[in-house]
């Protein structure tokens, strides 16, 4: 890893970086080498790349939008059985603050094809079978990449809800996702309770979820995003469940952080399994679905007494197909013997869109202002959480989406 010295006011970082799609989520991509070993210079690194904190990111490659302020750092895997690590930021937009609490599991879906055209990886013919350790979550990921020429093929004719056009399938499985960052599927051993005189149930299957019944909250369930965002009564309602499942669920005070995320449910429309609206924070419902919260929701439906299964078709099979705003998404699961959820699949594609240097000022690397933020879950940096720049005021907070 780089690290920076004090720098003269004229000078600038220049780092590789390759700006990637993965499913329906866009950021770049860094090998960690190529980053500031210490994690509080690069996380203001990572801040001035996206161009936060700012409305629009326009100072930066930021999208300004939750799913374009992603960050994905990969490095050779020390780790039994892996072949890389993926480290997941995220960016928020009007703050300077970076989260490593979630997994994305649509960013996940480029980091096989990544690490094979970093070398990380040798390219098999035909198929290359990519083994991902999430730092964040601490749970193992099998990539399948297509290689038909011992190179990494894009095009195809896969296609995904929420992106346009086409592209070569990526099928990731996930092998150990209960307890992602609680240590259990049930956090607080029920598998239905009440917050705020609502029923939810408390579920960690890759992401921890509160999931919540539309009707329960005076909703049809298939609402526009655009519409559950603008009812303001409902986000303050959903974020004072989510607060009081975030303590229960052991994470405690979840007030700074994206974890757990919410989803509202109802019943499939579409002849799919059940329909979802997945909250990325506290302000945003995702105009499709997080990879990590479709597994969790799909791991649910089959959890007898979860307000998930009770909605859900009756007709359960291995295959749960979500239905979101954009579309669905489709969820494989596979059961051990006594019939739990141990391992779930899914496909995704992904896109190498540009590579080349990210250049960043090195004043805004170096220490940070005065107002400081402590931000951040570093507990994969084995280290407390790092001061970061001073925050913007008068923007909605934008973090999170996975």
């Amino acid at each position: 890893m780089q690290t920076l010295s004090a720098p003269s006011n004229n000078s600038s970082l220049r780092v590789p970086c390759v700006l990637m799609r993965g499913g329906t989520s866009r950021g770049p991509f860094f090998l960690e080498a190529d980053l500031p070993g210490d994690p509080s210079e690069r996380d203001r690194f990572l801040i001035a790349t996206m161009g936060s904190p700012h409305v629009l990111q326009v100072n930066g490659i930021g999208g300004g939008n939750p799913m374009t302020s992603k960050v994905a750092i990969v490095a050779p895997s020390s780790q039994p059985g892996a072949d890389v690590d993926y480290l997941f930021a995220q960016v928020s937009i009007d703050r300077a603050f970076v989260d490593f609490s979630p997994n994305c599991g649509n960013m996940l879906s480029a980091v096989g094809p990544f690490a094979i055209e970093a070398g990380l990886v040798p390219a098999e013919i035909g198929e290359t079978t990519v083994r991902i350790f999430n730092r964040n979550t601490s749970t193992m990921v099998e990539a399948v990449v297509q290689t038909p020429a011992g190179i990494v093929e894009y095009e195809g004719e896969t296609a995904i809800d929420g992106v346009p056009g086409t592209a070569a399938p990526v099928k990731l499985t996930f092998l150990d996702a209960i307890g992602s960052k609680t240590g259990a599927f049930l956090p607080t051993g029920h598998v239905r309770e009440f917050i705020e005189n609502t029923p939810v149930t408390l579920v960690d299957y890759a992401m921890p979820m509160v999931l919540l019944r539309a009707s329960d909250l005076g909703l049809s369930g298939d609402e526009t995003p655009d519409d559950l965002e603008a009812n303001m009564d409902l986000l303050a309602r959903l974020e004072a469940i989510r607060l009081e499942a975030g303590r229960r669920m052991g994470l405690g005070d979840v007030s700074g952080s994206v974890v757990p995320k919410v989803a509202i449910l109802s019943g499939a429309r579409h002849g799919g399994t059940i329909t979802s609206r997945y909250f990325m924070n506290a302000h945003r419902c995702h105009k499709g679905h997080a990879v990590t919260g479709a597994l969790c929701i799909a791991a649910a439906c089959r959890l007898p007494g979860s307000v998930a299964h009770d909605l859900a078709t009756p007709s359960l099979t291995s295959l749960v197909n979500l239905e979101h705003p954009s579309g669905r998404t489709e969820i494989d699961l596979s059961f051990d013997a006594s019939g739990h959820v141990s391992r779930a699949s899914l496909v995704r594609t992904a896109r190498r869109i540009f590579e080349g240097n990210v250049i960043v000022p090195a004043s805004a690397v170096a220490a940070p202002l005065e107002g400081i933020q402590q931000g951040g879950d570093h507990a994969q940096d084995h280290h407390t959480p790092t001061a970061l720049l001073r925050t913007s005021g008068g923007i909605d907070d934008d973090r999170g989406t996975l």
